[in-house]
């Protein structure tokens, strides 16, 4: 695949190659180093000093960020109980995929609402970060005003993500990599926050864009895993539907974020962007807490790779998630309480989740 990287003699967008692996590893040493002995705002006095100066977050946006977590919350009890629920049981689901049918469904309604709106952002508007990568720091300056656009795309994701902290605690059924899932939140919510905070917008759309795609092929693929046997019946038509989307996520997993991301991205914020604003303020912050992002890819392809090794050797006959435990809670379906948005039980240390009484782990 190739970037763009400037401008041809007739005004067209001049398209070079992409850096590959080795470019991108040892110009970000180089860099890194360089900006290292250069550092205007290392040290815990100078990052005080540069973070008065640069963040800009004002408090009606802190406080409308509260606000659409809050109503994200609420928004998905209300689908789970009046709409995802009663439409899994009407599908005669079961019992233990009605239990979490409703969390995929949620999720991949949201994710394909938002992944179109960066697709949007980024192919049917004026931006051409994904195109020209170095270019999201072209005319940086502090505290610059922020497009309407990308302020309601990064609000929309802002408050998902904190949202999504409490849920994966209180609300998902919990799996083997939930911990870490929660770390991931935490660590996107701190790069959409502070992204916003000191105008690093236009890269944050790109790494949007670049993840939220397999979250709609993940949640595709496990909806049509439990759809696949309802009503007692076997359905092929689901079970072919299941396989393609493990495969199309799969494929896309390693070319979004294994590829376009760490030569796309990590290149633009690591080099790029010292080309482009020398010193430019919290860069090994920021850089961190992408390179940390790309560690948590790495562990979930394993998963990936540990799924497709199992269906090679024969060890898996279907498509399944390997992340989840298999426990007898799984087993165990409490009485259904449609009427009850309700997520506690009395037992002390336990939830209900979706339906199932599940140790509290955090």
């Amino acid at each position: 695949m190739e970037g763009s990287t400037g401008l041809s003699e007739g005004g067209g967008v001049s398209l070079e190659p992409l850096p590959g692996y080795t470019e991108l590893l040892s110009a970000s040493y180089r860099t890194l180093l360089g900006a290292l002995k250069e550092c205007a705002d290392c040290g815990l006095e100078p990052s005080a000093r540069a973070l008065r100066e640069h963040a800009h977050l004002a408090p009606s946006e802190v406080a409308l960020f509260f606000v659409c977590a809050v109503l994200w919350t609420e928004l998905r009890r209300t689908l789970t109980a009046h709409v995802f629920e009663p439409f899994a049981w009407w599908c005669r689901l079961q019992p233990k995929d009605v239990a979490k049918m409703p969390e995929s469904a949620w999720k991949l309604v949201f994710y394909t609402m938002s992944w179109s709106y960066s697709t949007y952002l980024l192919f049917f508007s004026s931006y051409t970060f994904f195109q020209n990568p170095p270019s999201v720091f072209h005319d940086w300056k502090s505290g610059m005003s922020v497009p309407t656009d990308i302020a309601i795309a990064y609000l929309i994701q802002g408050s998902f993500y904190g949202h999504s902290i409490y849920a994966t605690v209180y609300m998902d059924a919990w799996r083997k990599d939930s911990k870490v899932m929660v770390l991931h939140h935490i660590i996107t919510l701190a790069l959409i926050t502070f992204s916003y905070a000191f105008r690093y917008h236009n890269i944050g759309v790109l790494v949007l864009f670049l993840h939220d795609i397999n979250d709609i092929q993940l949640e595709f693929t496990k909806l049509n895993v439990y759809f696949k046997t309802r009503g007692g019946s076997y359905y092929l038509f689901n079970d072919i539907l299941s396989n393609m989307g493990s495969v199309s996520f799969s494929i896309t997993w390693f070319w979004f974020r294994l590829y376009w991301f760490p030569l796309k991205v990590l290149y633009a914020s690591c080099i790029s962007s010292q080309q482009s604003v020398p010193n430019i303020p919290f860069y090994f912050f920021f850089n961190a807490l992408l390179f940390a992002l790309l560690l948590m890819n790495i562990y979930w392809f394993l998963f990936i790779v540990l799924f497709v090794v199992k269906v090679l050797t024969g060890q898996m006959k279907e498509v399944n998630d390997v992340r989840e435990y298999e426990e007898d809670d799984f087993q165990k379906l409490l009485k259904a309480r449609r009427d009850d948005n309700g997520h506690q039980d009395s037992g002390e240390g336990k939830h209900i989740q979706n339906g199932f009484r599940k140790e509290k782990h955090l």
